[in-house]
């Protein structure tokens, strides 16, 4: 989708300011948000996929006005409406009752343990190889495609139409695009592709800098090489 949302971000917001020592969460309410989607992806459906697609919906001035976890509660708080799971009134009553001080171990809410221990463990969305035929492979000259969808995607919109070289095969993965649709998962393979900054930026750009995107099948096509 083509927006202030672009996964790969835009131009004209200045530097990306980095805090010294950042905490975890800022205040106790992210611990609580960061929680409760935890709880409620794996009874409900509620992906990673989903998670991007649904702030893709958040309005651009309340997008850009809000911090990341309130995003991310948004986003859920949109997940759980559509399906008629829950109403915005019971969201927040249940982030009042949870809200409390972080706690080393057991109550309600997610504890600082509870979170270091999802994050080890991951949720990957890797998929067997087998049956699912690479079309690239590392060396392969490759242009994206200059699409724009009216739905989620993960092709940032500044590589579109732009030709780089594939340099690594991830293997299978969830496809986003559709995933995010609830269309299925549609394993492809996903590949590190590299692009000079000239390709993505113009004249102006570094002659030796290289951008690594990761990009899936769906995404690419071919670009034929003089023999």
């Amino acid at each position: 989708m083509d927006g202030i949302h672009d996964m790969g971000g835009m131009m004209g917001f200045g530097a990306v300011a980095r805090e010294a020592d950042e905490p975890l969460f800022h205040d106790d309410w992210e611990r609580v948000a960061f929680g409760i989607l935890l709880q409620v992806s794996g009874n409900v459906g509620f992906s990673d996929d989903h998670l991007r697609a649904h702030i893709e919906r958040i309005p651009p001035l309340a997008y850009l006005q809000a911090s990341y976890y309130e995003r991310w509660t948004r986003a859920l708080e949109s997940f759980l409406e559509e399906r008629g799971l829950l109403s915005p009134d019971a969201i927040e009553a249940c982030m009042a009752e949870m809200a409390g001080p972080v706690r080393p171990g057991g109550g309600r809410g997610a504890t600082l343990d509870d979170i270091e221990e999802a994050v080890a463990r991951g949720a990957s969305t890797r998929r067997d190889d087998a049956g699912t035929p690479a079309r690239f492979r590392p060396g392969d000259q490759v242009r994206v495609l200059n699409e724009h969808p009216c739905h989620h995607t993960r092709a940032p919109r500044y590589t579109r139409g732009r030709t780089g070289e594939i340099v690594h095969d991830h293997g299978v993965f969830v496809y986003p695009d559709t995933h995010a649709r609830d269309l299925g998962e549609c394993p492809e393979h996903c590949y590190t592709v590299a692009f000079r900054a000239r390709e993505l930026w113009g004249a102006d750009a570094s002659l030796s800098d290289v951008v690594n995107v990761d990009l899936y099948d769906s995404y690419l096509e071919a670009v034929d090489t003089p023999a």
